[in-house]
């Protein structure tokens, strides 16, 4: 046409290809809660989803699931807030804490209190994660709010150094450390994992929340969700890393959580699941919750330490399983930014 200049193909500007569902949100993750890219994220993913051990071990698997329910996401990403904002906003996502407690239930929440760490050091999860899950349990009319964990290091140092147990108390949990009289012998029905000391309060809740830290870890890789159930145990732990993978999937297939939510706002990049050195940490100010906890630490895993699960034998056999999906980009998801 007439005014009109055709330019030459080596001339013309080359569209860049859109994201795929599964890049949209690894990219979310990997900015590091950078406001442009996670408000372009999220309104891509908007329009494209949502006492005494009895003499035989008794069988009791823990199944704390809920219903699942179409009109709310089965997975959440929050980002740019301080801890309990970050809380706050992912049970909203997700349905508000009254999908998750009813009044006059039991809770126990299991936050990762394995070290002696403080939290800057992002060894245990964020006391104000704790604290804040606590307040909306308290909220929704629960019983009795517990919080607990079986340290690996000596649990009173744990514990208070983490800074979990006086924020925890702070808002009138009943914070449990480990008894040696407080395990019962329980067949877990796994496939390398048989009968083993389980601490009684993960045995008598009607509601149990996974609060996990994002960790490297110098076995498997990552310990998330599903390798924070090792704190569920006595005995001789170490013995089940002969046989990880699968020990993580048989734990897994026994505690079933109502609701996890997986700590980000630090994250130790290096030299876990102890660390110590704070080069080691970085603060992403993220909360990844959801219902289907195989799908959280398969994004977070790959997100962070781009770990596939072919390279997670733990996440493909509790696929295998029936636990969850390794596909978390298929899943409904909400994406959320603060500030």
């Amino acid at each position: 046409m007439a005014g009109e200049t055709e330019l030459k193909p080596s001339e013309k500007q080359v569209q860049p290809l859109p994201l795929t569902r599964r890049e949209a949100m690894l990219q979310l993750l990997r900015v590091g809660g950078v406001a442009v890219g996670a408000a372009g994220a999220a309104a891509w993913l908007s329009e494209h989803s949502f006492r005494p051990v009895p003499a035989q071990a008794e069988l009791a698997r823990r199944d704390h699931r809920i219903s699942s329910d179409a009109q709310w996401p089965h997975l959440t990403v929050v980002q740019g807030g301080e801890p309990r904002a970050l809380v706050q906003r992912a049970l909203e996502d997700l349905g508000g804490i009254r999908r998750f407690v009813s009044r006059q239930d039991v809770v126990v929440i299991k936050p990762n209190i394995a070290w002696d760490r403080t939290p800057e050091q992002a060894a245990n999860t964020n006391p104000e994660v704790v604290a804040e899950v606590v307040r909306q349990c308290w909220q929704a009319g629960a019983k009795r709010v517990i919080v607990t964990d079986v340290s690996c290091n000596e649990p009173r140092r744990c514990f208070q150094r983490s800074g979990i147990q006086a924020a925890a108390r702070a808002e009138g949990a009943e914070v449990i450390l480990p008894d040696p009289e407080l395990y019962r012998e329980v067949d877990l029905g796994g496939v390398i994992l048989k009968s083993w000391p389980v601490f009684t309060p993960f045995l008598e809740a009607d509601r149990i929340f996974n609060l996990p830290i994002a960790k490297h870890h110098g076995l498997v890789g990552v310990t998330l969700g599903m390798k924070n159930w090792y704190g569920i145990l006595g005995g001789e732990r170490n013995r089940l890393h002969q046989q990880i993978h699968q020990s993580l999937v048989d734990l897994a297939a026994f505690m079933l959580p109502t609701v996890t939510l997986m700590d980000c706002y630090r994250i130790l990049l290096r030299n876990g699941p102890t660390g110590g050195n704070l080069e080691d940490v970085a603060t992403k100010k993220t909360m990844v919750a959801g219902t289907d906890p195989v799908a959280i630490d398969a994004y977070v895993a790959k997100a962070w330490w781009n770990l596939d699960p072919e390279h997670l034998p733990y996440l493909q056999m509790a696929a295998a399983r029936g636990l969850g999906t390794v596909d978390f980009d298929k899943l409904p998801v909400k994406i959320s930014q603060l500030g």
